[in-house]
């Protein structure tokens, strides 16, 4: 009978029982930002009206910076020795930001895609005690770096909304 080859155990300095709650959190983060990135280029390919090409550039910039990300944070959850999830079911069962349905109006687009950054920024946040007390310092790197982004983002996308 041929014997089957297991994981050497995972010995980076972060305890398994942390490694695994990072791993939940950096998973809801995940959600999040893939929920994020589809809505954004949902967004990209419907808008119309007369904000049309700046926000379809824009938000086109916004996806890829947001598609992109997606590798990284999947990357460190399995560097801690977790399964990434990867699947529409498994993001709506841990994303916090809920998808329109339909095409909203482009000043609704806007709003929509404040109040998810936000969200993605307030997952990103929520992770930094359990992060820190394991002193984890790649992923609070990580976060940190997503952190700007999202709040850059959101700031941007705001700034449309005023008269």
């Amino acid at each position: 009978m041929a014997k089957t080859a297991t994981a050497p155990r995972i010995d980076i300095g972060i305890a398994d029982k942390d490694r695994k709650a990072i791993a939940a959190g950096l998973s809801r983060f995940l959600a999040d930002s893939f929920t994020l990135y589809l809505m954004t280029h949902n967004f990209h390919w419907n808008v119309t009206g007369p904000m049309f090409n700046t926000l379809h550039t824009m938000f086109m910039e916004q996806y890829t910076e947001q598609w992109n990300a997606l590798d990284m944070i999947a990357e460190r959850i399995r560097a801690l020795g977790h399964p990434a999830p990867g699947s529409f079911a498994e993001y709506g069962k841990l994303a916090s930001i809920k998808e329109p349905t339909g095409v909203p109006k482009a000043t609704e687009m806007i709003r929509l895609l404040v109040a998810a950054q936000e969200a993605t920024a307030r997952t990103a946040r929520s992770l930094f005690p359990t992060v820190e007390k394991a002193n984890d310092q790649p992923t609070l790197d990580l976060l940190t770096q997503r952190l700007e982004v999202h709040e850059k983002n959101a700031w941007m996308l705001r700034s449309l909304l005023e008269e």
